[in-house]
Formats: C-alpha cells, structure tokens, sequence
C-alpha cells in the first residue's frame, strides 16, 4: 500500500545506520519514551502515544527516529503502524537497544 504522505517514508539500510544519528535521537525524552514502548508494545499506531503532546510534535517525533533508523513505519490504512528496528539495530550496534530500553525505562 502507498503511504498517505505525498512522498515515500524514508527508512535508511541497516549498512547507513549512523551511531551519532541515533543517539541524537534518543537524546528527547519523548523519542526515548516511544522506543520504549515500542520495545515492549511493537505495532503500535502513532495514536497510541501521548495524549498530551500535539499531533504535529508527535508527528516530527517519530520522523526523527524514522529517519535515524530506530523506527519502521508502514500505513495500514488511515493508521500509521511503528515497529522498533531491533534486529536491525543488534546486528549493527549489538546490545545497544537492550541498554537504551533498560536506561529508558522510568526515565522517559
């Protein structure tokens, strides 16, 4: 199916996945929050997070951690599904999720 946006989602290769870009994106709380909760809740839809933040924030929110690697989006659709790139992530930086999701949690 065809994204709902007027251009594609861009998810980088497992080979682009840039350690630096990462880590700045986790560096938010509210992205440290999503990574979290996508650990342990993985296909959840964009309306699932933060009632409280606006919908454009969460929006550029989950385009940063898109665009980072961390995430993968798909439309189902009028509903935008995100899954945590882990096995992705653990070949390229091996226990790095793992540390990011324990630190995370509570802190996020």
């Amino acid at each position: 199916m065809a994204s709902r946006t007027s251009s594609p989602l861009v998810h980088p290769d497992e080979a682009d996945l840039d350690l630096f870009r990462i880590m700045g994106a986790l560096a938010d709380p509210v992205r440290l929050g999503i990574v979290v909760t996508l650990a342990s809740r993985p296909g959840l839809a964009c309306s699932g997070f933060y009632q409280d933040v606006a919908k454009s924030a969460l929006t550029r929110h989950f385009r940063v951690l898109r665009e980072a690697g961390l995430i993968r989006q798909h439309d189902v659709g009028t509903r935008r599904i995100n899954t945590l790139r882990k096995e992705e992530l653990d070949r390229r930086f091996p226990g790095l999720i793992d540390l990011v999701v324990k630190e995370g949690t509570g802190r996020a």
